[in-house]
């Protein structure tokens, strides 16, 4: 089947490793997405973390961009309740001029971090995530050059100003933030890696509640999703581990000094719980060698109605991290 593959880096770094090896191997794996055909590139904000290094996506995606010529660069996303609207729409501008046509602005409402975390990007203040809605109003009114006459400050205009406007995207886990996508008329990416219940419901209520707009006059979403595939089934089970060992420990609130290796996996003491719930994690994940992974992700695109796929693909060795790729995309 024709199928867009499309990457989701959340920039990990491993156990050992140093955040600017991390950084060097993001800038690898983009130059190899494009030689390779992937459709977009787009890179993560998440703060006070030792086993993922983006903090900031438009710095990042300003470096990938001066590394590569063609492929489709992207925020997935920036987190836009810790920012002014104003303010993003400057970056992504620059971005734009920077780089004309080649920029998507990934919006989601989530933390990105521990509380702690948001309270030092608000010095103090309570995060005010209900205002989502309507900075994402005036995002793309800034976007567009447009005025905000609901503002004292509504005439300022977020420049550098150009001839083209970066699209905007709504990232999310729930029916809530589909019907938002689908009020504004924009393209939803549904995060099936976040949340593994309730994705084909949610891209069905974007697709039916869709609103025509400026930017979009059909329904366009993609998924993303977790996978890890290698040339055979069990090597990639055993690759994988490293990711069920992360997110039981993220999910049990143990520190993390970066993705632990497989072998530290495979000699961890799981408890009876710890089991249940990397069972429950897999549903987030697609693994296996090429011939499961290439069904798994046929079927998986078919139920949720999408002819794009996103994939986040964290391993502790970069080198099974940029072979699973090229499977992957040699699938297709």
């Amino acid at each position: 089947m024709e199928m867009k593959l499309s990457i989701l880096d959340q920039t990990p770094a491993a156990e050992g490793m140093t955040a600017s090896e991390a950084l060097k191997h993001t800038t690898e794996l983009a130059r190899r997405a494009e030689e390779w055909g992937y459709h977009r590139y787009w890179v993560s904000e998440h703060h006070d973390s030792n086993s993922l290094a983006g903090t900031s996506p438009e710095i990042l995606l300003a470096h990938l961009a001066a590394h590569t010529s063609r492929i489709r660069l992207g925020s997935g996303g920036v987190m836009l309740p810790h920012y002014s609207a104003f303010k993003i729409a400057e970056n992504f501008h620059l971005l734009e001029a920077l780089h004309p046509g080649r920029i998507d602005a990934g919006m989601g409402r989530a933390p990105g971090g521990m509380p702690r975390a948001t309270l030092a990007l608000s010095e103090g203040k309570p995060r005010r995530a209900e205002r989502f809605p309507r900075q994402i109003d005036d995002l793309l009114r800034y976007l567009r050059f447009e005025k905000i006459p609901d503002y004292a400050y509504g005439e300022a205009v977020a420049g550098p100003v150009t001839n083209t406007i970066p699209p905007v995207w709504i990232l999310g886990t729930s029916a809530g933030s589909a019907g938002l996508a689908a009020e504004k008329g924009l393209p939803y990416n549904f995060a099936h890696f976040i949340n593994a219940e309730g994705g084909e419901e949610a891209v069905e209520t974007y697709r039916k509640q869709f609103q025509p707009s400026e930017q979009l006059k059909e329904p366009w979403n993609m998924v993303t999703v977790f996978a890890v595939c290698a040339d055979t089934d069990e090597e990639a089970d055993y690759i994988a581990s490293s990711l069920d060992l992360s997110l039981l420990s993220v999910e049990k609130g143990l520190g993390l000094k970066g993705t632990p290796s497989p072998e530290k996996a495979s000699h961890y003491p799981y408890e009876e719980y710890d089991l249940a719930r990397i069972r429950e994690n897999r549903k987030r994940m697609i693994v296996g060698g090429p011939g499961q992974v290439k069904d798994r992700l046929e079927k998986f695109a078919s139920a949720y109605q999408t002819d794009e796929l996103m994939i986040c693909t964290i391993t502790f060795n970069p080198e099974d991290r940029l072979r699973s790729y090229e499977l992957l995309k040699n699938m297709f």
